[in-house]
């Protein structure tokens, strides 16, 4: 009960300080992924006829962007839980599991209604006639849930750990974008590319969200158990050396 307390305080927080203080921060975490859509649809409208799926090009980026920012977002969040935090993490009811509980939970909450809003709105202002797949698009926003969690907990660890690594891990995952398949299909891809690419989990992940809306689309060669045992392998790796270092850590902040 004391945790299920403190986590709850610890959400109300995380709403409070990222959304709350800011005019319309709510409508501003809506609003920016529409922009960066609507950009990424009119740029590649203006050189091609057709997106390399289906007919529809905001449908075919939102496909890939949403489950992408959701992964990247989560492990953003997750990976500054014990910074965040700080203050409040050496009273003895809070401990560092609340503060990843509570902020993966409201970056989920929030990343869910925002693809809900998005995909809701595009359908009806673009007479898209979906016929979606749920089991796929809930297996997409699953994995990348657990897989921002298990990234973001040894983030967590290492940019605690080391202040250094927030600039390697931006320098290092600024090709993700282009790598993910967000803007292309991993069909398209030549060998002996196509196959180093299936090792990144994030484009099975957007594979697997296309086909819950494109029905013809093949995902029979993704892997959920690769994708959550990378998942799982790096949370437990994370929070097993964070409850070893958290106060050490929490000291030399």
């Amino acid at each position: 009960m004391k945790d299920l307390r403190a986590i709850s305080a610890l959400i109300l927080r995380e709403m409070t300080t990222t959304y709350g203080r800011n005019p319309g921060g709510y409508i501003w975490a809506i609003i920016e992924p529409v922009a960066a859509l609507s950009l990424l649809t009119i740029v590649f409208s203006l050189f091609f006829r057709t997106p390399p799926l289906g007919d529809s090009f905001i449908l075919f980026y939102a496909t890939g962007y949403l489950p992408f920012m959701m992964y990247t977002e989560i492990c953003g969040k997750i990976s500054q839980s014990i910074r965040y935090s700080r203050q409040l993490l050496f009273y003895p009811p809070i401990n560092f599991m609340h503060a990843i509980i509570a902020r993966a939970t409201i970056s989920i909450i929030t990343h869910i209604i925002i693809f809900s809003t998005i995909i809701t709105g595009m359908n009806f202002a673009f007479n898209l006639s979906l016929e979606p797949n749920y089991w796929y698009i809930v297996s997409a926003l699953t994995m990348a849930a657990a897989l921002g969690i298990g990234v973001g907990s040894c983030n967590c660890l290492l940019s605690t750990r080391y202040p250094v690594w927030d600039r390697i891990w931006s320098i290092l995952n600024r090709p993700a974008f282009i790598i993910a398949g967000v803007i292309f299909l991993i069909d398209d891809v030549p060998e002996p590319f196509k196959s180093y690419l299936w090792y990144n989990p994030i484009v099975q992940i957007i594979v697997v969200m296309r086909s819950g809306f494109y029905s013809y689309y093949d995902n029979n060669w993704v892997s959920y158990l690769y994708i959550y045992s990378i998942s799982l392998f790096l949370f437990v790796i994370g929070i097993l050396f964070l409850h070893r270092q958290h106060r050490f850590l929490l000291n030399n902040l």
